[in-house]
C-alpha cells in the first residue's frame, strides 16, 4: 500500500469479527474470559494486552514501515520504557536541542540510577564518533529539533551507529511517518508523542515505538507489562482515528507553515526564523532528501530580541492559542524558555539558540490568511 492508503487501511483488519463493525470497536475492559486456566483468545489483562490497543499499534507500525508496535501513557512513557533496557554505567549520547522534557526525564530521573548522557550538537553526524566509547549504548535523535528545527542525517549516524554496535533511536514526532521514516534510514527504533500529530485533535495523551528487531520488540514489550504505562482503550481509538486522517492533516500543515515561514522572513519585526524549507538553512539538503516535506513546525525571534517583545507578540495572538503542546489541527504558539523548555537551564538554553525572544508556532490547517492576518497584527 502506498502510504495514504496505509494510514486508513494498514495492519488493520478490514471488519471486526465479533459483529462486522468498520471501525474496530472500544474495548472498555480490564480482563477476558478463560474458558480454562491459561486457554483464551489471546487476551487475559488489559496492562498486557487489549484488542483496540493491539489494533492501534499495528496500524503505528504500518505506517513506520515497522513489524512490532507499542503503545504507551504519553511519549515520556515511551522514551521511559527504551532507557529501562539501559543498566547503571550504560551512555547515551543525545541532541543537545531537544524537548525539554527529554532533557528532564535523562538528567533528572535516569542520570541518578548511573547511566550518563552527552549532549551534543548533531548536525555533523561524524561528531558522534568523538563521544563514543565503550559505554556507549544508545544514540537519541530528535529531527527536526525542538524547537530550533536542527536536521539530523539519521542515514549518516546510522551508520555510526551500526558500526560500534549501539542503538538509534530516533524522536519523529515533529515529521511523523508521513514525511520521514526512520526505520528506513537504519534506525533501530522510532519514538512518537502521538498526543500530537498522530492524535491531531488535542485531546489524548499518548506515546508510541515502533521496531523491527524481534528481539528487542520483546524486551520493550517485557518493559511495557511489566512497568504498566499503557494507555487506555478510549485513548487508543482516538489516535487510531486520527491516524486515518494524518496524510490529509499533514499535506495542509506542510503548506501552511511554508506560507507563514516566507509571510514571517519578510515582517521587519522578525528577526530569525527557522524553518527546514528555506536553503539558507543548515542542512537543508538533508532535510530535502530525508524527508518528503519540512513539517508544520515554525520558530522565530522577534527583532527586538527580547523576552517582553515576545511576551507582547504572544499576547496580542487571536487565532493562534497561546498553548504548550503541537500537532493539533487547530494553530498554537509557545514560548520555549518559559513553557516548553523551561526544565533545561538557562545557560544551556541559550547554547542551541533557545533564548527568551524565541517562539514556537505550530502551524494549524486553518484558512492561511486568517493565520497570516493574526501573525502580522500581533508583530506589528
Amino acid at each position: 500500500m502506498k502510504f495514504n492508503t496505509k494510514a486508513i487501511h494498514g495492519g488493520q483488519q478490514n471488519i471486526d469479527p465479533a459483529y462486522n463493525s468498520v471501525m474496530p470497536p472500544i474495548y472498555q475492559t480490564t480482563t477476558y474470559a478463560q474458558s480454562a486456566p491459561g486457554v483464551h483468545k489471546g487476551f487475559e489483562y488489559s496492562r498486557s494486552g487489549n484488542p483496540t490497543r493491539e489494533a492501534l499499534e499495528k496500524a503505528i507500525a504500518s505506517i513506520e514501515n515497522g513489524t512490532y508496535g507499542l503503545a504507551f501513557g504519553s511519549g515520556l512513557a515511551a522514551i521511559d520504557a527504551v532507557l529501562k533496557m539501559l543498566k547503571p554505567g550504560d551512555e547515551v549520547i543525545c541532541t543537545s536541542d531537544l524537548y525539554g522534557g527529554s532533557y528532564r526525564l535523562f538528567t533528572k530521573v535516569f542520570s541518578d540510577f548511573g547511566i550518563k548522557f552527552h549532549f551534543i550538537g548533531m548536525e555533523n553526524a561524524e561528531d558522534i564518533e568523538n563521544v563514543v566509547n565503550a559505554q556507549t549504548r544508545l544514540v537519541w535523535v530528535e529531527t527536526p529539533t525542538n524547537p530550533m528545527m536542527n536536521i539530523i542525517d539519521i542515514e549518516a549516524i546510522a551508520r555510526i551507529t551500526q558500526k560500534h554496535r549501539l542503538l538509534l533511536a530516533v524522536d519523529n514526532t515533529f515529521a511523523t511517518a508521513y514525511l520521514q521514516r526512520p526505520l528506513d534510514l537504519g534506525a533501530d527504533i522510532v519514538m512518537h508523542s502521538a498526543t500530537k500529530y498522530l492524535g491531531g485533535h488535542s485531546d489524548v495523551v499518548m506515546g508510541s515505538l515502533v521496531v523491527n528487531d524481534k528481539k528487542l520488540a520483546d524486551k520493550l514489550y517485557f518493559v511495557q507489562n511489566a512497568s504498566g504505562a499503557v494507555p487506555g482503550p478510549q485513548d487508543c481509538f482516538l489516535v487510531l482515528r486520527g491516524i486515518k486522517t494524518l496524510h490529509v492533516r499533514m499535506q495542509r500543515h506542510c503548506e501552511n507553515a511554508k506560507a507563514v515561514a516566507h509571510a514571517l522572513k519578510a515582517n521587519l519585526n522578525v528577526g530569525h526564523v527557522y524553518w527546514p524549507g528555506f536553503e539558507e538553512h543548515p542542512n537543508h539538503e538533508i532535510a530535502k532528501r530525508q524527508m518528503s516535506d519540512y513539517g508544520g513546525m515554525v520558530s522565530f525571534t522577534t527583532k527586538a530580541g527580547t523576552l517582553e517583545s515576545a511576551v507582547k507578540t504572544l499576547e496580542k495572538l487571536k487565532v493562534f492559542t497561546l498553548a504548550e503542546s503541537l500537532g493539533g489541527v487547530e494553530s498554537l504558539a509557545g514560548h520555549p524558555t518559559s513553557m516548553t523548555h523551561a526544565s533545561i537551564p538557562k545557560e544551556d538554553r541559550e547554547k542551541t539558540g533557545v533564548v527568551d525572544s524565541l517562539i514556537r508556532l505550530s502551524v494549524g490547517i486553518e484558512d492561511i490568511d486568517d493565520l497570516l492576518t493574526d501573525l502580522e497584527q500581533a508583530l506589528n
